[in-house]
């Protein structure tokens, strides 16, 4: 039997009265592969990376985009890394396929095959928090209700389906995505101080 350690369901009602959570640190936009290079080699200093991708929404059957970013974040530092502007450098996939570096996401099964379609790598070290918390009794997943459940706290999705290709990218989108992949390491920092992972 699970021992329940968080709500097992949150209504929208209860998450419209939480607190707004968002990052607040330092969002690097990176549209070069010389600026893409200088990231990962910060990066690779870190043992654990909050992980996302944003592509640019369909509305129309047999639509497809490919991924327009991937998003890594530690807790000060959030780069955003626009696919669609440069291309696929290999750093940044070298990076995804480090296995000793810790990505953690939510819901990341079709985020990484589609990053497959566009370049072939192999993921490794990645988790999803959906397959944690499960084991804790948490019922209803996603990144909003994570953050709910596990941080007491609600996140914007304002931005999900704006366009992730656009020449510039607004600050809310900016923050939005950095978000995203933010608050994977802080729903598994508290975790991880509560002693469930």
């Amino acid at each position: 039997m699970v021992n329940r350690r968080f709500a097992e369901h949150i209504t929208k009602e209860d998450m419209r009265e939480l607190p707004l959570l968002a990052f607040e640190e330092n969002i690097h936009v990176v549209e070069t592969e010389k600026a893409c290079n200088e990231a990962v080699k910060k990066l690779r200093n870190f043992d654990v990376l909050g992980f996302d991708t944003e592509k640019k929404p369909t509305f129309n059957k047999g639509e497809y985009n490919h991924t327009a970013m991937v998003q890594l974040s530690t807790m000060e530092d959030a780069y955003l890394f626009r696919l669609n502007v440069m291309g696929y450098p290999s750093s940044l996939f070298e990076l995804m396929s480090n296995s000793s570096i810790l990505k953690l996401g939510i819901s990341i099964d079709d985020d990484l095959k589609d990053l497959k379609k566009a370049r072939k790598f192999k993921p490794k070290n990645f988790t999803d928090l959906n397959d944690v918390v499960r084991d804790l009794g948490v019922k209803h997943m996603g990144v909003k209700k994570l953050a709910a459940v596990v941080l007491g706290a609600r996140i914007s999705k304002n931005q999900q389906v704006t366009n992730w290709e656009a020449k510039t990218l607004t600050e809310a989108q900016q923050k939005y995505a950095a978000t995203d992949a933010w608050i994977c390491l802080a729903i598994h920092e508290e975790l991880v101080q509560k002693g469930y992972v």
